[in-house]
């Protein structure tokens, strides 16, 4: 008798075809998710994450009280020009995703939408895994007493996280640690170049300090 073979779900592309979406290198595949919270006087708020699910890494999050399709555009269009076009955008069902606006700019920029099946957020599992971390190491420990304060706070965090926090599924190394090159290796500062005056020049600007321009002129012609 044969193993049973575990079900396995599939990725919707918005053309009505299926498949089984990995990532296989940098820019390849993002997803997207909402994470809620409340500040301190118990009012929402809302976060928009956006993942590189090849590296791991955090590439923004928009904190705000409320968050639109005109949002996710807006967010999407800045992260596009920073770092070009990913290959494909994954995300789930909700209705600031499915908006027809969203879907048809991420269509004109030239990435294709990747739907995870309803009720099946583990299919998006690289953005549950880091919402899931999101909220274990910063929102279960933090008391946000204003918006401003919840959006530097959980910047400063995602920064920590892409360059100092070790992953395990990358070796224990961050995904986008900070670079430090040494003094020594840097291009040297290009030297300035001073004028050579003649003594006749240092003389007439000595005497007729306002005649400066038409000694000027007077050097070039004769350097020339």
């Amino acid at each position: 008798m044969p193993q049973k073979q575990p079900k396995k779900g599939r990725l919707w592309l918005t053309d009505g075809s299926c498949i089984r979406l990995r990532p296989e290198y940098p820019n390849h595949v993002w997803s997207y998710d909402f994470v809620e919270d409340r500040t301190h006087d118990g009012r929402k708020f809302r976060m928009l994450n956006i993942i590189d699910e090849f590296t791991r890494e955090c590439l923004a999050i928009r904190v705000n009280r409320k968050l639109k399709a005109v949002d996710v555009i807006d967010v999407l269009s800045d992260l596009f020009i920073l770092r070009g076009v990913p290959g494909h955008i994954r995300s789930d069902n909700g209705p600031e995703f499915v908006a027809k606006a969203v879907r048809e700019w991420i269509t004109a920029v030239g990435a294709r939408t990747a739907y995870i099946e309803p009720g099946s957020p583990w299919e998006n599992g690289y953005c549950e895994s880091f919402n899931s971390k999101l909220r274990d190491e910063l929102l279960k420990g933090e008391i946000f007493y204003t918006l401003e304060e919840a959006q530097v706070i959980i910047e400063s965090w995602r920064r920590h996280y892409n360059t100092v926090r070790p992953h395990s599924s990358l070796g224990y190394r961050p995904p986008a640690p900070e670079v430090l090159v040494p003094a020594s290796k840097l291009a040297p500062r290009p030297e300035v170049t001073r004028a050579k005056w003649s003594s006749r020049s240092v003389s007439l600007i000595g005497k007729f300090p306002w005649g400066l321009r038409e000694v000027c002129h007077e050097e070039e012609a004769v350097l020339g």
